[in-house]
């Protein structure tokens, strides 16, 4: 049996921290910025739960509104810990005042132990991420169905998540997901923020909705769900909500990433798999198309995994494209307009996932896109909020 990295004292120390930032945390009526090591304790940065928007909000003047978010998302960014010098020049800057919190004995420096009060700091603060891949499960016709047939349903496409993380798991492939849900569906990201960590989460997409496939050809009823889905990269913030009087051990995501997404979601069709066009984020040097062909080696790798009894040959994905213009051709660009008027641009996914004795295909083709809108649209309108470019 492997050895606890962190002492019994240590242990101690990190339940007195949860304790005492449990109490200045107020319900959520303040949260924590940064926090850096002291002799005795640790120095905190609180400040107000409102505080941040206030700090942002410069309607007179855009340049220092853009600059203090920037700032602000910096700070909120990566590692929480900062050093003594940099703790004093964020609190000179935000006019606040550090927050000393002393504990029984100095906290160990060791990696398990700085890693145990990041955790807990995170849980009462809240953190910006630049680049992260989301995807979104959203269940078709959710609101027809029964309160059992929902419930069941919903159950479905967790157990085909929870399944297929378990089989790629014992292949070495540990996707440390998260989830909440939206209703009817489900927002899914990797916790881990390494540079593999989008495109297996992009495979994990995949399988789940194969999985969802072949459950659903083998139920009865309306227990296993349609689904229609969407993977994007971008920004978000994270938080905890307040749960009783203690932060929830899981987090929520928002921001640009997760928007995009349900705006794409809106005019996704049941059956269809869409991906966001990424291309602008920063920090990508490649586009959409070139990250679909980045996940293909990772793909070869899942040869043999099982789905329901099945073992998997080839795993391929692709984006539509014109179907007279070859392999060389742009990727088919879909418009969504949403509610508000925005356009958001996206592109069909497609992919097939071959066993022994057949394929199974993921998405939908161009023309089944085009004719289930047509079919979809009311009588003697000609046009769509969403079409092909």
């Amino acid at each position: 049996m492997a050895k606890d990295p962190i002492s019994i004292v240590q242990r101690g120390n990190l339940q007195n921290l949860e304790k005492t930032l449990r109490k200045q945390w107020r319900l959520g009526q303040s949260i924590v910025l940064c926090w850096c090591w002291d002799e005795r304790g640790l120095l905190v940065i609180f400040v107000p739960h409102y505080f941040l928007g206030n700090y942002c909000a410069h309607r007179d003047d855009p340049e220092i509104a853009t600059e203090n978010e920037n700032y602000i998302r910096a700070l909120i960014s990566g590692r929480r810990r900062k050093s003594r010098e940099e703790l004093f020049a964020v609190a000179v800057r935000l006019s606040v005042s550090p927050t000393f919190i002393k504990l029984e004995t100095p906290l160990d420096e060791s990696i398990a132990v700085m890693r145990g009060v990041e955790e807990i700091i995170r849980r009462y603060g809240l953190s910006f991420v630049e680049r992260r891949g989301v995807l979104l499960f959203d269940i078709a016709d959710f609101s027809l169905f029964s309160s059992f047939e929902q419930a069941s349903q919903l159950n479905s496409l967790s157990y085909s998540m929870n399944s297929v993380y378990n089989k790629l798991a014992a292949r070495g492939m540990e996707i440390n997901f998260a989830r909440t849900t939206t209703g009817d569906g489900y927002y899914v990201w990797n916790r881990d923020n390494y540079p593999q960590s989008d495109q297996e989460l992009f495979l994990f997409l995949q399988l789940v909705l194969a999985d969802n496939t072949m459950a659903r050809a083998a139920s009865r009823g309306n227990t296993v769900p349609v689904v229609r889905a969407a993977f994007h990269i971008g920004s978000h913030y994270e938080l905890y909500q307040a749960e009783g009087v203690n932060p929830t051990v899981f987090s929520y995501i928002v921001g640009d990433v997760t928007i995009e997404l349900a705006r794409i979601l809106e005019k996704t069709l049941p059956g269809q798999v869409m991906l966001g066009d990424f291309g602008a984020c920063a920090g990508e040097e490649h586009g959409s198309a070139e990250f679909v062909q980045g996940c293909e080696e990772v793909a070869k790798t899942l040869e043999g995994l099982t789905l329901m009894g099945k073992p998997l040959r080839a795993l391929r994905t692709w984006l539509s494209r014109e179907a007279s213009g070859g392999d060389d051709s742009e990727p088919l660009d879909v418009s969504i307009t949403d509610k508000h008027g925005i356009k958001h641009h996206a592109f069909n996914l497609q992919g097939e996932i071959e066993f022994d004795d057949s394929t199974l295909t993921l998405g939908m083709t161009p023309e089944e896109f085009s004719e289930a809108r047509e079919k979809s649209l009311p009588r003697g309108n000609g046009k769509s909020d969403s079409w092909w470019v």
